[in-house]
């Protein structure tokens, strides 16, 4: 006679499993850190601020 599984602990196991092999595969697609989110942020401004002083203005003359 073999061993005696309780149906519902084993159920529960797999989808907890599954659950973390999900979780996993989304931190990999989406998570960043926070650290990597402000540097970005730091990043594009820096790059927007050094568009802006070379922009040249001209005014139109009629």
């Amino acid at each position: 006679m073999g061993n005696v599984i309780n149906l519902n602990r084993f159920r529960k196991r797999v989808e907890r499993e599954a659950s973390a092999k999900q979780a996993d595969a989304n931190r990999a697609k989406f998570g960043r850190t926070k650290a990597e989110r402000s540097s970005e942020a730091k990043r594009a401004d820096q790059a927007k601020e050094h568009l802006d002083q070379h922009r040249i203005d001209r005014e139109e003359q009629p």
